[in-house]
């Protein structure tokens, strides 16, 4: 055994840090500007009436909203801002019809009656799978706890495959190190006969997550088929870690199978309604991107197993070149590690009726904010990899979708900007104003009834609503599945609140994407910090300079609104910016349990929590008992 000896501070002994034998694996960096020569045979499900069905009402009912728009827009000829407005119109629409027909094809599927594939044991080759646990600066005892639970369950299931833990640290912070370590000899105490545990800390914690993980396979990824890619958060039950193992060994052209995880932990207003939402609808997006995408799925970074050999050799990441020629790691990676294996001909699925893969969500508006900028500036950098070589169409669509999901909020910003500039009639339409004060633009004679604007407004708030209308539908008519939501009616009860909440949040959360854009597009980067997974309550102060932007045009667009200068149709848009900070402030708040079920947005993994949540929530307690006794030993 390779052995690595920390000398710590005087409150901890020294610890002797052990490591399995090297198993060097080459990593290869990928040129993006050519195909790989070594590329194997190419292999494809066939997709393609899934895709039509996906891509084509998609198009047809944003080309009928268009010619629509275009015909009322064009009495009198266009103009320059005409034409925008027009294209910004159809951009965000389309995405939105996108969803919809999403859920279509998912539909479709059950109704076709597209069963899940499940593996008989004989067919099953046993494979040594590492667990991989990358951390920056965690809370030792969350993950060190959902550990233990996930190695216990895994010892109780008995399954053909060898697991090995490795926890790989990127911490930064002493003191959190130090727990780490006391937490992993814990782990390694307790750990269950057969099932080795290792710990490593590099030194230095270059390229961040990337690094960490190219520092594992460059040093002893040869001496496992594959590894299965774990978040700080992330819980996965015995059974769907050996749903994922057993796929891998009997489909020798899969080289990552994802899974959906469903959100767990939610004890505040706004990770509950994350979660509710997740659990409620999620499901139904989730089958539908499995029927279209095939082996051209995607990959989210966690809760996905991977054959190590094909990672190594095809999704190597290069440095992009960029402000000033300076080198630029590839932030949202994950994504394009998901493009390359797929350009070298692995398949990429995505199984989303793997059920025990769980994850945890930010527990206040803040952190949501907080974690969406550092993914902001990452999926913008998709935009400049579109053009890599020998991607597959599909892939690329991938990335492009990680871009166009952040750039939406200024498209909606800038429509929210034209609507309210357009006025409730002629008189008060203010672009009309300065085309005729300024001879150098021409009029914009269309003026915006209040039908034409009612009849806008509930056309994309239909469209938006319909993915999550059409799941809570399902789930209503079926009484097997109130039940599991304590119930029909407190499961309509908590859709209701939920999409009223969503209806409250989507401005705040539009200002704050279109925020992080600005920031991406200026070069303006984010330290890396660890993502907070405690929710806490923020100061009036915090609050108020988080969200001074949203007030801001709040009360700009009421004085709007006062004066009958803006459209009334604004009012919903209005009410949630002007009220940004108390927003904000109960986000935080955690839900009473005397509350009915419906009002705390109840689901089947609150009604009925999972048992590898429960183990996993004693172990942490352990742990924190633990670590607090070590760090504050009794006189």
């Amino acid at each position: 055994m390779d052995n690595w000896v920390k000398d710590s501070s005087d409150n901890i002994d020294t610890v002797a840090m052990t490591m399995p034998p090297r198993a060097p694996l080459s990593m290869r960096v990928q040129d993006l500007s050519a195909c790989p020569e070594d590329n194997p045979s190419r292999v494809s499900e066939h997709a393609f009436g899934w895709r039509v069905a996906l891509f084509v009402p998609a198009l047809i009912a944003t080309l009928l909203l268009v010619s629509g728009m275009h015909g009322w827009l064009a009495e009198m000829g266009m103009t320059g801002l005409e034409w925008v407005l027009l294209t910004l119109i159809g951009i965000t629409f389309i995405w939105v019809t996108l969803s919809v027909s999403t859920v279509g094809v998912a539909i479709a599927g059950l109704l076709a009656r597209e069963t899940a594939q499940t593996r008989r044991r004989s067919e099953v080759v046993p494979m040594d799978v590492a667990l991989l646990v990358p951390i920056y600066n965690e809370v030792p005892c969350d993950v060190f706890g959902n550990a233990t639970a996930m190695l216990d369950d895994l010892a109780r299931r008995g399954g053909p495959h060898r697991y090995t833990l490795f926890v790989l640290s990127d911490t930064r912070d002493d003191m959190i190190a130090e727990d780490e370590l006391r937490a992993f000899a814990a782990l390694e105490a307790s750990a269950p006969a057969g099932f080795a545990v290792h710990y490593r800390r590099r030194e230095t914690n270059s390229d961040k997550k990337v690094g960490n993980l190219v520092d594992w396979i460059t040093g002893w990824g040869a001496a496992y088929e594959a590894m299965l890619v774990l978040d700080a958060d992330s819980l996965m039950t015995g059974r769907a870690i050996d749903r994922l193992a057993d796929e891998l060994s009997v489909d020798p052209r899969a080289g990552l199978i994802q899974t959906f995880p469903m959100l767990i932990g939610a004890e505040t207003v706004f990770a509950r309604l994350q979660q509710f939402s997740n659990i409620a609808y999620g499901w139904l997006l989730a089958e539908g991107l499995a029927n279209w995408a095939r082996s051209e799925g995607n990959y989210w970074g966690h809760n996905a197993i991977i054959r190590t050999k094909a990672f190594a050799a095809s999704a190597g990441l290069p440095y992009l070149q960029g402000r000033k020629g300076k080198a630029e790691l590839i932030l949202s990676h994950d994504f394009v590690e998901a493009g390359l294996l797929r350009r070298a001909g692995w398949c990429v699925r995505f199984l989303p009726r793997v059920t025990g893969s769980f994850e945890e969500t930010p527990g206040t508006l803040i952190d949501y904010v907080l974690r969406d900028q550092r993914w902001c500036r990452g999926n913008l950098q998709h935009l400049r990899l579109l053009r890599t070589a020998g991607l597959h169409p599909v892939s690329r669509y991938h990335l492009f979708h990680g871009a166009v999901s952040y750039l939406l909020s200024p498209a909606w910003f800038f429509l929210l900007v034209v609507w309210a500039l357009l006025g409730v009639d002629s008189e008060t339409n203010v672009v009309r104003y300065f085309n005729e004060t300024n001879p150098l633009f021409p009029d914009w004679p269309p003026e915006m009834s209040h039908i034409d604007s009612a009849v806008f407004l509930i056309i994309m708030y239909a469209m938006l609503l319909t993915p999550k209308m059409v799941g809570a539908g399902i789930i209503a008519l079926h009484p097997k599945a109130t039940r599991v939501y304590g119930g029909r009616g407190a499961f309509l009860m908590a859709f209701v609140v939920e999409i009223i909440l969503s209806i409250a949040y989507a401005p705040i959360l539009m200002i704050q994407q279109t925020r992080a854009v600005l920031r991406a597009l200026l070069g303006r980067s984010d330290a890396w910090v660890a993502q907070s997974r405690h929710a806490r309550a923020y100061p009036l102060g915090t609050l108020v300079r988080f969200h001074w932007a949203e007030t801001t045009l709040g009360l700009l667009l009421l004085s709007g609104l006062a004066a009958g200068l803006v459209s009334y149709w604004l009012i919903p848009i209005v009410i949630s910016l002007c009220l940004a900070v108390p927003l904000s402030a109960l986000s935080a708040v955690p839900l009473s349990r005397s509350l009915p079920g419906g009002l705390r947005m109840q689901s089947p993994n609150t009604i009925r929590e999972p048992a590898i949540v429960a183990r996993a929530r004693v172990e942490r307690s352990r742990l924190r008992d633990l670590l607090n006794a070590s760090r504050f030993p009794a006189e």
